[in-house]
């Protein structure tokens, strides 16, 4: 159980700084997708003079043990190709880690796992508008072997550096080979999860205090509801990234693979537990958010009620005067009170009093 301390530190931030005896001079053969190609034995990297090339770094494991571990960032077919064929990757995962745009997933072909990983950013923002963009994502692929590594990314953030020096920081841990990379890849993405969960908690929080306003202070007329449905298609973004991977890490954490050591195996569970904690919250921010935006729909009808009332009301009071006025407006020739000397402020005291105790009952009766 000591190694719990040692998984959670690799792949949560620290303050340690980390040699980075890689970043020398890149050598010419090397692709230019590859970000870094290292060979480990016993939990400690082996030190070259240069960036190893992909087929180096199989030699110097073949010759002494130990595992490789590349890291391309978005490589084309040409890049990809002869890294495929020196390790014998599987066409079919090939192409999905070249083109991108996949599920997260755990497919086995012959010797080589091969995972997917929606790595997800949460972008900063001042204000939630119609059209602010909340979750950014990309990918990581992770192809699995008995002694090599190789991470694929997709996008502009997620980067795997500082999970690669925090790695090498503790050599017990990355003595455990391949599955050890690939165990805090997965913690690396699912910490992620939940930094962008709580994050999105504080703008539904936000939103949600907007729409529910006490009356008075802009309640009743609800807030702009394209703001509530662009907070709810990050939110599906978001769920896309979640739900898919709970099955995979359910295979990693279950059941028993011959590429996956198994005093790693077992911490595979609180990574699992991790993600299912983020999937609860994820689907509650789905119910959540369409019960806001029912609210506020409800507010908007509700707002739009109290419009026509008042006007109603008010029509109904304009009503007494054109009607009197239509009435003494006719110039029929008999019509005694066109000549008689009160007839005029009589009427109009009519029009008055039967104004006033119209809108003093409708004012009763909450219309006005």
């Amino acid at each position: 159980m000591s190694m719990i301390p040692s998984l959670r530190a690799v792949v949560r931030p620290s303050a340690r700084k980390v040699p980075a005896p890689h970043e020398t001079d890149r050598h010419p053969q090397v692709p230019s997708a590859v970000v870094d190609c290292a060979v480990y034995r016993e939990g400690r990297r082996v030190p070259t003079a240069h960036t190893l090339t992909p087929h180096a770094a199989v030699e110097l494991v073949r010759l002494g043990g130990g595992f490789a571990w590349i890291g391309l960032h978005e490589p084309s077919e040409a890049e990809f190709a002869g890294i495929a064929a020196e390790f014998g990757l599987h066409p079919l995962a090939v192409e999905d880690a070249v083109h991108a745009h996949q599920r997260p997933k755990l497919e086995r072909y012959d010797d080589t796992l091969f995972t997917v990983f929606k790595t997800v950013h949460y972008v900063e923002h001042e204000e939630l508008t119609a059209t602010s963009e909340i979750v950014e994502t990309g990918e990581v692929m992770c192809f699995t072997g008995r002694n090599f590594v190789i991470t694929v990314r997709h996008g502009g953030q997620g980067s795997l550096r500082g999970l690669r020096h925090r790695l090498q920081g503790d050599p017990d841990l990355l003595a455990h080979g391949p599955s050890a990379v690939l165990h805090s890849l997965a913690d690396h993405c699912v910490d992620g999860y939940l930094v962008v969960a709580d994050a999105l908690q504080d703008d539904i929080d936000e939103v949600e205090t907007e729409v529910f306003t006490a009356p008075g202070k802009g309640a009743s007329r609800g807030v702009d509801a394209s703001r509530i449905y662009q907070l709810k298609r990050e939110i599906l973004e978001f769920k896309r990234a979640v739900a898919p991977l709970m099955r995979p890490l359910h295979l990693l954490s279950e059941r028993p693979m011959r590429l996956i050591d198994p005093d790693i195996q077992k911490y595979f569970r609180d990574v699992h537990d991790h993600l299912a904690r983020v999937h609860e919250q994820v689907v509650g921010f789905d119910e959540l958010l369409n019960s806001i935006l029912q609210a506020n729909l409800a507010q908007a009808t509700v707002a739009q009620n109290e419009d026509m009332r008042k006007i109603t009301s008010w029509a109904a009071i304009i009503a007494v005067p054109t009607m009197i006025c239509g009435v003494y407006g006719m110039n029929f020739k008999h019509m005694p009170e066109l000549r008689w000397t009160y007839g005029y402020p009589m009427v109009l005291g009519a029009i008055l009093v039967i104004c006033f105790g119209i809108h003093r009952t409708l004012k009763r009766n909450g219309w006005l």
